[in-house]
């Protein structure tokens, strides 16, 4: 069993850099392939980025590629995601994910199994 907390969401302005934090406990994070997903009103839950157990395979969704960048620290079960050049459709609850992962590879999209309660994040025009 895995507990996923987020944190770090909030309001700011187009252009404008976030980061969020997920903070794992119950089982070592180390044996997880983590990931972030958002849900806008009225929107389905989408994935965003992706990274595997130790870090050196990551995935991300189109529309975040080159803005966002997904990371973690095994040490500290902690997992980020650093958001720049922020745009109003970025405004979304963040979640955080855990799927384990016997080798080191990305979960499926469908392959998570814990989530986190989620974060807001509002990016104004």
């Amino acid at each position: 069993q895995v507990q996923l907390v987020e944190s770090g969401g909030g309001l700011v302005q187009a252009g404008d850099s976030l980061r969020l934090s997920c903070a794992a406990s119950g089982r070592t994070c180390s044996s997880y392939a983590m990931g972030w997903f958002r849900q806008s009103p009225g929107k389905e839950r989408e994935f965003v980025a992706a990274i595997s157990r130790s870090a050196t395979i990551t995935d991300y969704a189109a529309s975040v590629k080159g803005r966002f960048t997904i990371s973690r620290d095994n040490a500290k079960n902690t997992v980020a995601l650093q958001m720049n050049s922020a745009k109003p459709e970025d405004t979304a609850i963040y979640y955080c994910a855990a799927a384990f992962r016997a080798s080191n590879s990305v979960a499926g999209r469908n392959g998570y199994a814990y989530w986190g309660q989620g974060t807001q994040v509002t990016v104004s025009s």
